[in-house]
């Protein structure tokens, strides 16, 4: 299942632009859609929240 940006953002705790700017740095794989949208695989976020550690 994929999520959208802000989905994964309010998983991970961080704003939108956080998870886009770790889609960039490959930090989160993602796919993009024909309109040019980031989509998150469910399953890479929730292994990123439990790697990340966010105060």
């Amino acid at each position: 299942m994929y999520i959208t940006t802000g989905e994964a953002a309010k998983i991970l705790r961080v704003s939108p632009k956080t998870v886009a700017r770790w889609a960039k740095d490959g930090r989160i794989p993602h796919i993009l859609t024909l309109g040019g949208h980031r989509r998150f695989p469910r399953s890479a976020v929730d292994e990123v929240a439990r790697r990340t550690t966010v105060f």
